[in-house]
């Protein structure tokens, strides 16, 4: 592993050259390619609107979410009203897959608190 260290940083200072030289480039290009999607002037008012526009679509979408909620609901009824079918490999596979799902919970909670699992840095 020791000698991987000076290969990667020749790499890392490759990449970093590559981008110093043609970082200016890329950013034109992509701002040229994007220009649709750009509110101009763009603005602090501008980005007020559409952050409320953004929070009205969501609100808008409020109901639809709310109806597939129910469908998926009365799926996982009808799943518990059927437990006779289920089996021993089935029960492991969804406490397997609820431990997997805890687990990038806690993950993330770790990660988002700087790498610390006691708390956060204060």
């Amino acid at each position: 592993m020791a000698s991987k260290l000076p290969q990667l940083q020749t790499k890392l200072v490759q990449a970093s050259n590559l981008l110093a030289k043609n970082g200016n480039t890329y950013y034109k290009q992509m701002m040229e390619k994007n220009k649709g999607y750009i509110q101009e002037p763009p603005t602090i008012e501008n980005c007020q609107i559409l952050a409320k526009q953004l929070f009205c679509t969501r609100l808008a979408s409020i109901p639809s979410r709310y109806e597939a909620f129910w469908k998926e609901l009365d799926g996982l009824k009808d799943v518990i009203k059927t437990t006779r079918d289920l089996n021993v490999e089935k029960a492991g596979i969804v406490a397997l897959f609820g431990v997997e799902c805890f687990a990038w919970f806690w993950t993330g909670e770790v990660v988002g608190r700087g790498g610390t699992i006691t708390g956060y840095y204060v």
